[in-house]
Parts: structure tokens; C-alpha cells; sequence
């Protein structure tokens, strides 16, 4: 996925736009009140006047900068227009209104304080009214906020103190702080519900990615979907008994769509944590990488299908299923159609989940771990025809030169490779269809004029490597110089992404002057919730943050704090075998 470096947010508004009508169907395009436009997540406009033959002849109407600035993020938001009002968000997580034809600032709204630094990927926002209550729905870190449309002031009476915490009732509330949970997706409205998924961390013992539904008054839950079944509950026997307890992921973190006349919620979920070794999750894994019909109204289960069991690629959903109606054998048919990482469609009908094309489940490799056992069959969908290449071999290397072909055979000399659903291991594959997709996150577009879909995909394949993970010896740890074991840490977890050196590369920011950027006290904010592609560390323990941040920022320590001893002895002694990778590699 292309990363951009924003210094400021832009948006270019065409007032010839506004109010514009369909010229067959009447119906008005002047708002855009949802995530993508439509409850069934399809991104069309019927608009016309605006073609190739005249698009050149556009000029800027206004423009908007935030001023806001986050390195490394981008600005993935599909903003909202309602009643002649823009609605967006910043890099740093700030919604503001504008006036649409216009650009004027009418507010905007700061979810954290000034010095802080969180913020990052948020891809919409959700609308609410009855009648004169009209509320924009927000999340920020493990925060659903509500604020009223037309001032952007908090309603500091929806959940408590202003916010629902998306952290509690997921697991051991009493525990919540060590859990990172977000929402970079917008929720979708029921009613006098607001339905949500969540985005999760992806190593090992994070939160459960169960949607739930909230009161859109109260912020009181109302209903909740365990995506990792507890016992009795449907797909609890696709994992280990105790799973419920500690596993995590299954999240459907690319957002919803939702039929209102049926009163069904449509959601597509992640791979389970961690995602790229499952030994200590045998099974097929229920309700990881699936599509999921949910009675909207109670969150009971209506139906679904798993497009990839036992997941270790990394093979999350990476969209909301596209609500369309096409035409088979002359027959109207509402479906459901999920594009995938793999470069698959699935389509399925509506209400019962029927599949609409065959799809076979065909065997696959074995796994290339000891203590992995993968499945041993996959789903193939028979039609549509794939969208990119589903293997990868020496004839996909480069023959522009002989330099070029040589330098790449010899990057990859080391690593195996094949077909799709080729096993992982520690020597290392060449992963095609990589875990960046086939389809992403952006999603389909269907027009229902043609019954013409659109969907832009991937074909970059990703080096992928396993590498177990060892327990520190708390005495050998402590005794390092500072310096000395903060280095240790860096190359252990930082290195592959951000370089050996500390200078970055691809899309990963340079670390080298990092105090001119971040404070300490930001820098461990970011090491502890993630931020963009960096994934949260919430198991490395004290003293290895401690090592970690003299080691970036130069600090002249002596020893490490004997506080953070008792910390790394506790991890030590509960060390079980973990694995993982040498960073998100594109070949």
C-alpha cells in the first residue's frame, strides 16, 4: 500500500456539484450521508455533468488545510455532505464542518490534547439524527464519541464522561489498560443503534474482535457478536476449549454494511492473532476471515461463510461485502458480494448466504511448521476468474536486465515459494497474493445502472519470515550497559522496519533524530499503542521500553530502574513459544 507523507489536508469542491439530480432516475446526489456513500458500501453517484471530454475545464473552487501533520500517515477519510455541510478528518484524528461551497472552517473538534500523538488512519464518520438531534459519531484510540452536528461540542452524556470505552466487555475489564482497541473504520446506524467493529492489535493475547451495538443516546450496549466463540455459542469447537480466554483478532476492522429493509448487518472479519503462525490455535478458527450476516436488531446469527480457514497469510477481509443486486438467469437476486486479499469475489444471496457461483474447497499444502497444523482443504470460487496471479516462481522475476533479474534471484534465494495458501516457515516465503491483496481496503465500487463492478487490487508480493521468539535472561539483561540492551531490543523489534541503522526506508520513517520529532513520553506512547503500520507492543516488558527509549534518545544511564526487574522475571517464567516476522517486507 502506497504510503503518503501529508503536510496538509485538501479537499477541491465543485460548486457545479451541488444539487446536482440524476437524469434518469430523479434521485439527488447533493449529499453523501454515509461511509462510501450507501448503507450497501457501493461508492456511486449518479452524477453526469462532469465527463471526460469537460473534466479538464474544472477549476478549484476552495481549498482546506488542517494544518495538521502526522509522518508516515495518510488521509484514507470518505467525508460526509449533509445539508450543505462538509464533514471530514484530519491526520490527527480532528473533525472539522465546513461549508461546502464555500471551504469556511464552521468548527472543529481535537479528541486529545495538544502534546499528544496519537492519531492516524480514520476512514469515516457516521450520522445520526431525529429530527432536530443531529450527531456525528467519532472514534479516537479506544473512544466512540458522539458530537453534535451542528457545534461539534462533545455530548458528554453518551457512555461515561463522554465516551464509550470500547475496551470494556471484551475480556477482564479490570485489566483494560494493557489492551490496545481502535476503530479506524465508521460504524453503521440501526435505528437507534450505531453498530461497530474494531481495529486490534495482530500479535499474540490481544482483545476479541466481537461487534457490538450501542444506544446512540446512551452509549449503552445493546447487543454484542462474540467473533471468538465462547463455550456453547456456534464455532466455539473450530478452536482449542480455553481460546476464548486469551485469543484475539477476528475483528472486522474495514467497517460494515447493513441492509435496513431486511434489518441485516453485513460483517467481514480479520484473520485471527497472531497472523502468521497459529499453533496455539488449532481449528478452523470461527468467525476469522468471514463474512457474517447478523440480525440487526439483537445481533443474533443469521449466517456465514469462512473464505479462509485457520488463516497464517495474513488474508484479513479487507472490505465491508458490497450490498448490489445482479441478475442471474434473467432473475433479479439481492447478494452479497466480498472481494478478498486473494483476488477473489465471493457472491453469495442475500438472506440465506447461498452461494451464487460454485466454490469448491480444494486440498492445499501442509504446513511447514513443526507445531503448525495448517487446513488441509481451502474455498475456490469458480467464478468469477481470479483478479491477479495467485502463484509466484523464478519466471515472475524481472528480465529487464541481466543486473536486475540476478539481484532479485539472489534477495530471494533463500525463501521457497508457489501456489496460493504456500506455508510459512522460518526459512522464509515469497507470499503471492501478498497480505497488502489482492482487493484492500478501499474496497469495490458497483454502479447499478451497468451492474459493472470496479475494484482496484494489488499484485505485490511480500517476503515473509518467521522467527522465534526467545525470553531475555532478566540477570544478563540487567547487568548490560544501558545502551547496550536497548540496542538489543531495537534490532530485535524495530530493525526490519525501520532499518539497522535507524534511517528508515520505504514507507518507514527515519528513528536517527527522533528527539526532534517526539518527546520520551510520546515516543513510549507510540511503542505501547502503535500508530499507522507500527503495531502496539503491549507485552514488551518495562525494562525492555526503559532500554529501549535511552537507546533512541541517547540517554547516559547507569543501570536500568529495579522496578522494571520484577516485570521481565514474570515474563521469563511465563515464556511460552511465540514467533515473530522480520517485518512487512514487499519484494
Amino acid at each position: 500500500m502506497t504510503r503518503i507523507r501529508l503536510v496538509h489536508l485538501i479537499f477541491f469542491l465543485f460548486t457545479l456539484l451541488l444539487s446536482c439530480k440524476h437524469k434518469s432516475t430523479g434521485e439527488s446526489f447533493s449529499e453523501w450521508k454515509s461511509y462510501r456513500g450507501d448503507d450497501g458500501i457501493n461508492a456511486y453517484s449518479g452524477l453526469n455533468l462532469i465527463n471526460k471530454d469537460n473534466v479538464s475545464k474544472l477549476q478549484v473552487a476552495w481549498t482546506y488545510r488542517s494544518g495538521d501533520t502526522l509522518e508516515n500517515s495518510t488521509i484514507e477519510t470518505n467525508p460526509l455532505i449533509i445539508n450543505g455541510v462538509l464533514y471530514g478528518i484530519s491526520p490527527r484524528q480532528k473533525t472539522f464542518a465546513l461549508d461546502a461551497k464555500t471551504g469556511k472552517e464552521l468548527w472543529v473538534f481535537n479528541p486529545y490534547d495538544s502534546n499528544s500523538q496519537e492519531g492516524g488512519v480514520s476512514r469515516g464518520l457516521t450520522w445520526w439524527e431525529d429530527g432536530d438531534d443531529q450527531r456525528i459519531f467519532i472514534s479516537a484510540s479506544h473512544r466512540l464519541i458522539a458530537l453534535d452536528a451542528r457545534t461539534g461540542k462533545q455530548i458528554m452524556n453518551f457512555g461515561e464522561h463522554g465516551f464509550v470505552d470500547l475496551r470494556k466487555g471484551l475480556r477482564n475489564d479490570d485489566d483494560i489498560e494493557k489492551y490496545f482497541i481502535a476503530n479506524t473504520s465508521p460504524g453503521v446506524i440501526y435505528g437507534n443503534l450505531i453498530i461497530v467493529g474494531s481495529s486490534l492489535n495482530e500479535m499474540y493475547e490481544g482483545l476479541p474482535g466481537n461487534i457490538r451495538a450501542f444506544d446512540v443516546r446512551s452509549g449503552k450496549m445493546k447487543w454484542m457478536f462474540s467473533t471468538v466463540p465462547k463455550p456453547g455459542e456456534l464455532g466455539y469447537e473450530t478452536w482449542p476449549a480455553e481460546s476464548y480466554k486469551t485469543a484475539g483478532g477476528c475483528n472486522a476492522w474495514a467497517g460494515l454494511s447493513i441492509d435496513k429493509k431486511r434489518g441485516i448487518v453485513f460483517a467481514s472479519t480479520g484473520a485471527p492473532q497472531m497472523d502468521f503462525h497459529g499453533g496455539d490455535r488449532a481449528g478452523d478458527n470461527l468467525f476469522g476471515n468471514s463474512i457474517i450476516a447478523i440480525n440487526a436488531s439483537t445481533g443474533k446469527y443469521i449466517w456465514h461463510f469462512q473464505v479462509s480457514h485457520h488463516d497464517t497469510w495474513d488474508y484479513d477481509l479487507p472490505s465491508p461485502p458490497n450490498l448490489i443486486t445482479l441478475k442471474k438467469n434473467g432473475k433479479a437476486i439481492d447478494a452479497v458480494a466480498q472481494i478478498t486479499k486473494q483476488g477473489w469475489i465471493f457472491v453469495f444471496e442475500r438472506e440465506t448466504g447461498k452461494p451464487l457461483f460454485p466454490i469448491e474447497e480444494r486440498a492445499v499444502p501442509s504446513s511447514g511448521m513443526p507445531d503448525e497444523e495448517l487446513s488441509r482443504t481451502q474455498p475456490f470460487p469458480l467464478f468469477p476468474p481470479p483478479l491477479i496471479r495467485q502463484k509466484f516462481d523464478s519466471s515472475d522475476v524481472t528480465d529487464i536486465s541481466p543486473e536486475s533479474r540476478d539481484y532479485v534471484l539472489k534477495k530471494i534465494r533463500d525463501f521457497s515459494f508457489g501456489k496460493i495458501y504456500h506455508p510459512q516457515s522460518k526459512k522464509g516465503i515469497i507470499q503471492l497474493p501478498g497480505f497488502r491483496g489482492g482487493g484492500e481496503w478501499s474496497g469495490a465500487a458497483f454502479d447499478p445502472e451497468t451492474g459493472r463492478m470496479f475494484v482496484g487490487v494489488n499484485e505485490i508480493p511480500n517476503m515473509v519470515q518467521l522467527i522465534e521468539m526467545k525470553p531475555e535472561d532478566p540477570n544478563a539483561f540487567f547487568k548490560m550497559p544501558v545502551l547496550r540492551a536497548g540496542e538489543m531490543v531495537y534490532q530485535k523489534n524495530c530493525s526490519a522496519c525501520h532499518g539497522a541503522d535507524r534511517k528508515g526506508h520505504d514507507s518507514y520513517p527515519s528513528l536517527s533524530d527522533i528527539g526532534k520529532k517526539l518527546n520520551q513520553q510520546q515516543a513510549q506512547e507510540i511503542i505501547e499503542k502503535g500508530r499507522s503500520k507500527m503495531p502496539a507492543f503491549l507485552n514488551m516488558p518495562a525494562a525492555q521500553k526503559e532500554a529501549l527509549i535511552a537507546y533512541l534518545f541517547n540517554l547516559k544511564k547507569d543501570k536500568l530502574s529495579s522496578a522494571n526487574y520484577a516485570d521481565t522475571l514474570k515474563m521469563a517464567n511465563n515464556f511460552r513459544k511465540r514467533y515473530t516476522i522480520t517485518g512487512y517486507r514487499q519484494l
